[in-house]
């Protein structure tokens, strides 16, 4: 295929991914749109997409219900035509690049490095308990708390769980939120 097709197709391919990023989801099947913008707008697009390759993209279109009453459609129609014009674009003109939706490797490296980032966080964490424990009063709260909070530091798989540990050790050593804050601080 030549490169300029794709040139002229990714801006329609962006914007169907855009419209699809921003489609409402539906909790119940009958669950519609009826704002007339949503369907007109995405069916410019296919119009335009098949005036640009020559290519028939008709059957991606979005046809209301209700007629000239208070004409809707159905949120899982939207999703499920946008998805399969953008699956089908991908197949037709992207396929060198990753899937728009499905663990894509971009998405495999921001968890990687999110994890990266959760351990060094805990390694951060667990240093500066060592630290503390160095300086800490034997049998005092705050060395109890110190070394239960570094025994299940290895259960914590993200900062909220960290904080949400943090605060219940601290209330079970009868720490407050103060005396935390002034542990770790200094």
């Amino acid at each position: 295929m030549i490169p300029e097709i794709k040139t002229i197709i990714r801006p329609l391919y962006s914007e169907l991914q855009g419209y699809l990023s921003q489609a409402p989801t539906a909790s119940r099947p009958e669950e519609a749109i009826g704002d007339e913008s949503f369907w007109q707008q995405y069916n410019e697009a296919v119009e335009q997409l098949s005036s640009a390759t020559k290519r028939d993209y008709n059957r991606f279109k979005i046809d209301p219900i209700g007629g000239e009453g208070r004409p809707f459609i159905r949120v899982n129609t939207y999703r499920q035509k946008v998805s399969g014009l953008i699956s089908r674009l991908h197949g037709e003109y992207f396929s060198d690049e990753p899937a728009p939706f499905s663990g894509m490797p971009s998405t495999v490296i921001t968890q990687t490095q999110h994890q990266a980032v959760s351990i060094q966080m805990l390694l951060d964490v667990q240093s500066k308990i060592d630290e503390k424990l160095s300086k800490s009063e034997k049998g005092s709260k705050e060395e109890g708390f110190l070394k239960k909070f570094k025994g299940i530091l290895s259960s914590i798989s993200n900062a909220n769980e960290l904080i949400r540990q943090c605060v219940k050790l601290a209330n079970e050593f009868g720490l407050s939120v103060k005396d935390i804050l002034a542990l770790w601080g200094g």
